[in-house]
């Protein structure tokens, strides 16, 4: 008996513990630690030029968009019923299963048109270019030991140069970053042909700047930075307090555009989008291990995030995630033809009336009676929540899940033709999202 009673507070525990850890951002303690930072007049200037820029990037009218991926997705869907199981590249078969991948993949010579992939974008962040429109730059060197003067070939010297740039590497390598990579405007990380790990050190950090890509790269066991003096730019460095131990954090930026990327066991989030960021896209990427792996808007009482906009498309959120794909704050959300495999207590939440869109997407909720229902409202009645537009479309709910909708129903779905994806039925899902995550691609092979 005494051994049973051992066994239920054990398991009560496991299951209580992971709800007892918010996310840094929502804590008083870190914004107090900020305002160290953002009363400064350089950030004081960074932060009143992004909040420009924000504005422009922000759609107002986000249901006015629609359909623009209809076809394409149609397409392949339809290849496949017919037979043609893969797309044809000039070099052979392509296994291309999603639009933004049919976009690029099935060129065999992709590694001399990297730049093919800036036209590729969809969703909110459709107008990201990252680096096209700049030279390339190879790293060479995974060394990260000068935080104010970096050494030229390393990844932190790429991303703080004034300008655009296409950011390559020269082999495969393991990057620790000791503090933060606190990046520049305008650049694109394009990890294709080579394996780049950022792994057992500090994230990646896009504040207050616009146009960034970052692809094909593997992300895990993301550290808090100690702080110090920090380069942010090819002309600044300055000093920063304690990171926050996101994979990447997105703060206050526009234009975003986060593509097969692997990412796993972060201190703080995975993917974290706060003050005002919008204009983004994360895509065909993975998600494991992990609790609390995306917050979009940190605050209930920073109504800034009304403008965020964000697209999650063709990504899988897989083995030993707990919660948050996403949770969020004011905003519209579009999650568009994700696979859910896997949660241990919701998948979509969120408080301060976001407007959410699930659309196309795969839930299969797990074996736990009390986790089944895929959405979570925070600190919200129903008298409060049933208003606000969380709408599932064509959602395929498997092993008892179940989504909770609220606000108007959508009958004539007026969404975006530039913005908004049209999605294909969930139960397409397991091929369009078959190949999230960093890819393995091999130069004069269809990726």
């Amino acid at each position: 008996m005494a051994k049973m009673h051992n066994f239920f507070l054990l398991t009560c525990l496991i299951v209580i513990i992971p709800t007892l850890h918010a996310n840094v951002k929502e804590d008083e303690i870190y914004w107090k630690r900020q305002s160290q930072i953002l009363n400064d007049s350089y950030w004081k200037q960074k932060a009143s030029v992004a909040e420009k820029e924000n504005k422009q990037a922000y759609t107002s009218d986000p249901y006015s968009l629609t359909k623009n991926l209809t076809y394409s997705v149609s397409e392949i869907i339809v290849g496949e019923q017919n037979g043609r199981r893969n797309l044809k590249g000039k070099g052979g078969n392509c296994m291309a299963t999603n639009p933004i991948d049919r976009c690029w993949r099935c060129d065999p010579n992709w590694a001399n048109n990297r730049k093919k992939l800036a036209n590729c974008v969809q969703g909110f962040g459709r107008n990201t270019v990252g680096g096209k429109n700049g030279p390339f730059y190879v790293v060479t060197s995974n060394l990260d030991n000068d935080m104010v003067n970096p050494v030229p070939g390393t990844l932190r010297h790429a991303v703080t140069r004034t300008g655009p740039l296409w950011i390559i590497f020269a082999h495969s390598m393991k990057i620790r970053l000791n503090q933060e990579l606190i990046m520049a405007s305008d650049k694109t990380i394009d990890g294709r042909g080579v394996d780049v790990y950022l792994a057992g050190g500090a994230g990646i950090t896009i504040q207050f700047i616009k146009n960034v890509i970052i692809h094909g790269v593997k992300i895990f066991d993301i550290q808090v930075g100690n702080g110090g003096l920090i380069i942010d730019s090819e002309n600044h460095y300055g000093l920063r307090t304690m990171s926050d131990g996101d994979g990447i954090s997105i703060f206050g930026s526009s234009n975003i555009w986060i593509d097969h990327v692997s990412m796993r066991k972060c201190k703080d989030g995975l993917i974290d989008a706060i003050q005002g960021s919008t204009a983004i896209t994360i895509s065909n990427s993975h998600f494991t291990d992990h609790n609390e792996v995306m917050l979009f808007g940190a605050s209930d009482s920073y109504d800034g995030d009304t403008i965020m906009q964000i697209t999650l498309a063709f990504n899988h959120f897989g083995k030993r995630l707990v919660q948050r794909m996403p949770r969020c704050r004011y905003g519209f959300v579009h999650v568009v033809n994700n696979d859910y495999t896997h949660w241990e207590m919701y998948a979509i939440g969120g408080s301060k009336h976001p407007t959410i869109i699930s659309e196309g997407n795969r839930f299969i909720a797990p074996d736990n009676i009390n986790a089944k229902e895929i959405t979570k409202r925070e600190y919200s009645p129903e008298q409060e929540w049933k208003s606000w537009q969380w709408r599932s479309i064509n959602d395929e709910y498997l092993n008892g899940g179940f989504f909770r909708e609220g606000g108007a129903q959508l009958t004539d779905r007026p969404y975006s033709r530039h913005d908004m994806m049209t999605a294909r039925p969930g139960s397409y899902v397991g091929r369009l999202t078959r190949y999230a995550g960093s890819l393995k691609c091999m130069v004069g092979k269809p990726c």
